[in-house]
């Protein structure tokens, strides 16, 4: 296949066939990001066998899921009387009173020569629309456009060669600004496949700067210092400086040393705030102007934000934590008052809207859901009117496909209709929970942590039979799995298996100390969460425990590796872009600064920390069947982490197969090798579940 560079393959009399698709990974890693699924029950429904024809039975089973249409960048007006919103045929724009009616939407905004369209951005006075248009090509160049809204024409405002992201008009509505890398090679962010290597090396970096453009006149001018690299900003009420979080050096490594910065707006000046504990994202300036909120936590990657929500004054000094004692995890916020925030929050595993003051510790949950909602990016987020009540947002869930809704927070109505009719191709999905060992430093000696994952089941489920059991770990692995239309799972359930997707300590939505318990213990506590998950569930439901399987990306790739060296109970594994050695790592990837929260030092520094938990350690243990799957231009998890799992295995006589995708980074973006990563997965756990299922009988017998 042209998409694949190579393929390497040790096989125990077996041989492995592919064709070409995956899922997205920011649907986890996220990031994120993202989590792809495999699993193949031997003895398949008839349903599914009836449409297979001359695929094999993963195929059928991916063929038959049901496709969804997808909305972005959802935007409501600051007035609350416009939505906007990107499909695929461009930007939707319709009058809310138009919405709540049902009225047919109108046409969409496109530009000629079909420009991908992203990145809307609303003005002050909700008459006019700031949106990117991406130029074909091999390197990053955008256009920058405007549009009175409903109805006029599109002006360019400005052209960038280079990467640009996030316009926002200023307040008195004469600017845009936006994120600008001059020259950039590639799409911005560590996700993305990494520019290779050529020549000498150097320390050059390509700095993300704050840049407006005059509506007027069209001057563009780069504002924040060229030695900064910005990765969030806000404008202050007045216009006069932006809030942002920013650091020097390499964009892709340091945001998790950023600091929290206010920039004169006018000539660029700094001044230095504060640098948080740990991670922090969306900053925020009060209507007065006069104080900054912010969402820090322990994070392993920008963009999948979660933690507490802290306050500062904009001139600096003393930090409040506002929600030390909150369990769940603020992922998106807002002012809608001097004095009020308002935020989404992972709550044990469901969406969440709520409130806190700057007083502190009287957060209040107005909505929750089993569901997740997002305006645009990764986690969980709305947009908010300037009333702080009127909102919209993508609502998605296990049995509802994703549409635009929009209204009163918690009364919302459906605006989109684009995917209606389609149901589920999988099983119920239930929350499920089971108890795994104390916090460390919880003060609680004794008594058992709640750990909370989601449970698919076997589509046609019937409770007298048995069924395989699929793991599918979640990268970060400050992140969560949550409840969404879910294609890639939803193909295992559909062949018959169970599929957990389980949040163990390090997750997202029980609270900061829980997301911190992994702290110098990954590998530990976490992976012995899973295993409690899947011996409990095992209890309550008819689990064939000779035939389990384990997956993941990213982090989730590492917890694959890390989970075969410590026991021999899966009888198959996927690792997607896995972590083999932590010491060898950290001087391969593009993002070693994101580990020094995690194991409290450079592997320079502690080297046993870093090597009592890489699987590397204990490879000689490993019996498992093992595909791993890695894109060649991966900055966040390098090849090289792959090919030193699979020699090892190789060498071992361990059952192998490695699989390199040409020209993909961390995520794994080409259609075709979306569609190949899930089907071989898929495959993957069909040839060794039913070698189990008939060793299984022969033993009978």
């Amino acid at each position: 296949m042209a998409q694949i560079s190579h393929t390497i393959a040790h096989t125990s009399r077996f041989s492995k066939c592919a064709a070409s698709q995956r899922l997205a990974l920011r649907a986890v890693l996220c990031l994120a990001l993202v989590t792809f699924l495999a699993g193949i029950n031997v003895s398949l429904f008839a349903a599914v066998d009836s449409g297979a024809q001359a695929k094999s039975r993963a195929e059928a089973a991916m063929a038959s899921m049901p496709r969804a249409k997808s909305i972005r960048g959802v935007k409501i007006s600051p007035d609350g009387t416009k939505l906007a919103w990107i499909t695929r045929g461009g930007i939707i724009v319709q009058s809310m009173a138009a919405a709540e009616s049902g009225a047919k939407l109108g046409s969409p905004i496109a530009l000629p020569g079909h420009l991908p369209l992203r990145d809307i951005a609303w003005s002050p006075d909700s008459k006019r629309l700031a949106f990117l248009a991406d130029i074909h090509g091999t390197a990053p160049s955008a256009q920058l456009w405007m549009v009175d809204a409903p109805g006029g024409m599109p002006e360019k405002l400005a052209d960038f060669k280079g990467y640009v992201s996030t316009p926002s008009f200023s307040p008195d509505g004469k600017l845009v600004a936006a994120l600008f890398i001059e020259g950039m090679p590639r799409i911005a962010g560590p996700l993305m496949p990494m520019t290779p290597p050529e020549g000498e090396i150097d320390e050059h970096f390509y700095e993300q700067r704050i840049t407006t453009v005059d509506i007027a006149t069209h001057a563009v001018r780069q504002v924040s210092p060229s030695d900064l690299y910005v990765y969030e900003y806000d404008w202050a009420p007045d216009g006069k400086s932006w809030a942002a979080s920013a650091a020097h050096g390499s964009g892709d490594n340091n945001w998790w040393v950023a600091h929290l910065y206010t920039i004169d707006a006018e000539t660029g000046q700094l001044h230095d705030l504060l640098k948080p504990k740990l991670q922090f994202a969306q900053p925020r300036f009060s209507p007065d102007g006069k104080e900054i909120a912010y969402i820090s936590g322990i994070m392993s990657d920008e963009g999948s934000t979660g933690g507490d929500i802290y306050v500062v004054s904009a001139s600096g000094g003393r930090v409040r934590d506002l929600t030390p004692n909150m369990k769940a995890s603020a992922t998106w916020l807002t002012w809608t008052a001097t004095g009020k925030l308002l935020f989404t929050e992972n709550i044990d595993g469901n969406a969440g809207v709520a409130t806190v003051s700057t007083r502190g510790n009287d957060e209040k949950t107005l909505w929750s859901g089993f569901e997740s909602i997002s305006a645009g990016g990764w986690g969980l987020s709305l947009s908010l009117a300037r009333d702080g009540v009127t909102s919209a947002m993508v609502r998605q869930s296990f049995t509802e496909p994703p549409e635009l809704w929009a209204g009163p927070i918690g009364q919302w109505k459906k605006v989109t209709s684009m995917n209606a009719g389609i149901k589920p191709g999988w099983g119920e999905t239930k929350n499920v929970h089971w108890l795994g060992e104390p916090l460390p430093h919880s003060g609680a000696a004794g008594k058992k942590q709640r750990i909370q994952g989601w449970l698919m089941f076997p589509r046609n489920y019937d409770p007298h039979q048995k069924y395989p059991l699929v793991v599918t770990v979640h990268g970060g692995p400050s992140a969560a799995c949550m409840p969404h239309w879910d294609t890639a799972n939803g193909a295992g359930s559909a062949l018959g298996y169970f599929v957990l997707c389980p949040n163990p300590r390090g997750s997202f939505g029980q609270g900061e100390a829980f997301t911190l318990a992994n702290v110098k213990d990954f590998g530990g506590g976490d992976f012995r969460d899973i295993m409690a998950g899947i011996d409990s569930l095992a209890k309550q439901y008819p689990i064939d425990l000779n035939r389990l399987g384990i997956h993941g990306h990213s982090y989730g790739g590492y917890m694959t590796m890390w989970a075969e060296t410590q026991t021999h109970r899966f009888k198959a594994a996927v690792a997607g872009a896995g972590l083999s050695d932590w010491l060898s790592y950290y001087g391969e990837n593009d993002i070693d600064e994101w580990m020094i929260p995690f194991f409290g030092a450079s592997v320079y520094n502690d080297p046993a920390v870093y090597a009592k938990s890489s699987p590397i350690t204990f490879v000689t243990n490993v019996k498992t069947p093992t595909l791993i799957l890695v894109g060649d231009r991966d900055g966040e998890v390098p090849a090289p982490q792959s090919f030193e799992w699979w020699h090892a295995l190789k060498t071992l006589h361990v059952p192998v197969t490695f699989v390199v995708y040409k020209d993909e980074g961390h995520a794994i973006n080409k259609p075709a090798d979306r569609h190949d990563y899930e089907l071989r997965s898929l495959e993957w756990f069909e040839e060794w579940f039913g070698k189990a299922e008939q060793a299984q009988h022969a033993t009978k017998k």
